[in-house]
C-alpha cells in the first residue's frame, strides 16, 4: 500500500470521516486495490453484501430545454424539432411499466417554457391514477427551481402542491460540478451549485427525500470533485435527506464536447470507491449501469457501490450522448448481473424497503 494511503485506511478501518485533503489523495494514488479494499470495508460496513436493484420505469416528458448546456446532447432549443409527451401517452407508458411490475416511475424532462404549471399537477395524477401504489420519483431539483417560476409561487409552496398531487421523492439531477469556474464553462444557464443544494434543502423540508449526482469525467479537476462531494456530505449532514449518491460518467456524443476522453475502467471504478470512503453519512453508492456498462457496474460491486438502479426502460437521456447499453434490462438480468459477482440481489422500492414478489 502507498505510504499516502495507510493513514486514510486506519481511519477507514475504525469508521472515522476522511478529510478533504484525504479525498484529494485517493483521487491522485494509483493503489486502485486498496482504495477497493477501503471501499469495500464501508460498503460492508453499511450494506453487507446486498446490492440493491429496482423495478422502474422512465418518462423522459419532454426535451425541450431553455438551458442548452454544452455536455447535453438530449436537448433541444426551443422552436427546434424537440417533443413533448402528451398526457395519454404518459398513461400509454404508465401501464406498460405497471405491467412489468413497476413500483416506481421516474419521471425527469427539460425545462419547457411552453408548458403551464397545470401540466405538471395533470401528469403526477394521471401517474398517480395509473395505480396510485408506484411511487413517483420526478423533477430534478433544476426542474423544481423552473417550475416554481412557471407557477409564479415560492418554492415551498410548489413542493407543497406537486406532493399532493403525488410527488414522492426527487432524483438527482441537475448537480453536474458544483463549482462555478466548471459550472459556468458546461450549463451558464443552469441554477448554481448554491441554488442545487438550496432547492435540494427545500426538497428535505418538505418531507421528501432525494439522490445526489455528480457528472464526471469531462473538464473538471480533482479539486472540484473533492468540493463537489464535501458541499453534499455538509447538507447531507444538516437534512439526512439524501438516499444515495450516483457518481454519472460523462457520454460525449453529439455534444460540444464530443471527442473528449472517456474515462478508463480504472478511473470509474476509483471515482466510485472514493465516493463510498468520503461520504459516509450517505447510505447507499449507485451505480447507473446505462452509463457503466453492464460489465463495469457488475465490477462496481467490489469498489463500494450497493445498487445499480434498476430495469429503467426507454432511457433517452444518456442514449442521445452516444450510449451503446440497451434502454432497459429485465429483472432476471439484473439479479444475474449482481448474483454473479457473488453479491446478494435484493429488489428495493424508492425508499429502499425490500420487496418479495
Amino acid at each position: 500500500m502507498e505510504t499516502a494511503l495507510i493513514d486514510i485506511k486506519k481511519k477507514v478501518d475504525a469508521g472515522l470521516r476522511i478529510s478533504e485533503s484525504d479525498a484529494f489523495a485517493l483521487l491522485s494514488s494509483n493503489d486502485l486495490l486498496s482504495i477497493g479494499m477501503m471501499a469495500d470495508t464501508v460498503r460492508r460496513r453499511k450494506n453487507g453484501d446486498t446490492t440493491y436493484y429496482i423495478v422502474n420505469r422512465h418518462i423522459n416528458y419532454t426535451n425541450v430545454c431553455m438551458n442548452g448546456c454544452k455536455f447535453c446532447a438530449f436537448h433541444k432549443k426551443p422552436g427546434d424539432n424537440g417533443y413533448t409527451l402528451s398526457l395519454d401517452v404518459i398513461r400509454e407508458k404508465a401501464v406498460e411499466g405497471k405491467a412489468a411490475g413497476a413500483t416506481e416511475f421516474h419521471v425527469v424532462g427539460g425545462l419547457n417554457e411552453t408548458l403551464p404549471f397545470s401540466f405538471y399537477i395533470d401528469m403526477l395524477h394521471t401517474l398517480r391514477d395509473v395505480d396510485p401504489s408506484i411511487h413517483i420519483q420526478a423533477f430534478t431539483v433544476v426542474e423544481l427551481a423552473f417550475i416554481a417560476e412557471i407557477a409564479k409561487l415560492p418554492l415551498d409552496e410548489t413542493i407543497r402542491l406537486l406532493k399532493e398531487a403525488g410527488l414522492g421523492s426527487v432524483p438527482g439531477g441537475g448537480a453536474e460540478i458544483f463549482h462555478p469556474d466548471v459550472r459556468s464553462a458546461l450549463c451558464e444557464k443552469k441554477i448554481s451549485g448554491e441554488e442545487w443544494l438550496a432547492v435540494s434543502r427545500a426538497v428535505h423540508k418538505a418531507g421528501l427525500h432525494s439522490n445526489a449526482t455528480m457528472l464526471f469525467g469531462h473538464i473538471e479537476r480533482k479539486e472540484h470533485i473533492v468540493d463537489h462531494m464535501s458541499r453534499l456530505r455538509s447538507l447531507q449532514d444538516e437534512t439526512k435527506g439524501f438516499l444515495s449518491f450516483i457518481p454519472l460518467v460523462f457520454h460525449s456524443g453529439n455534444t460540444e464536447y464530443t471527442g473528449i476522453r472517456a474515462p478508463t475502467g480504472s478511473e470509474l471504478m476509483r471515482m466510485l470507491a472514493v465516493s463510498r470512503i468520503f461520504l459516509d453519512n450517505f447510505p447507499h453508492i449507485k451505480s447507473f449501469w446505462i452509463m457503466l456498462g453492464l460489465k463495469m457496474a457488475q465490477l462496481s460491486q467490489f469498489f463500494g457501490v450497493d445498487d445499480i438502479d434498476g430495469t429503467v426502460t426507454e432511457e433517452k437521456i444518456t442514449h442521445a450522448a452516444g450510449a451503446s447499453t440497451p434502454e432497459n434490462i429485465s429483472r432476471a438480468e439484473l439479479v444475474e448481473m449482481i448474483e454473479g459477482g457473488g453479491f446478494h440481489a435484493v429488489e428495493r422500492d424508492t425508499l429502499y424497503r425490500h420487496i418479495k414478489r
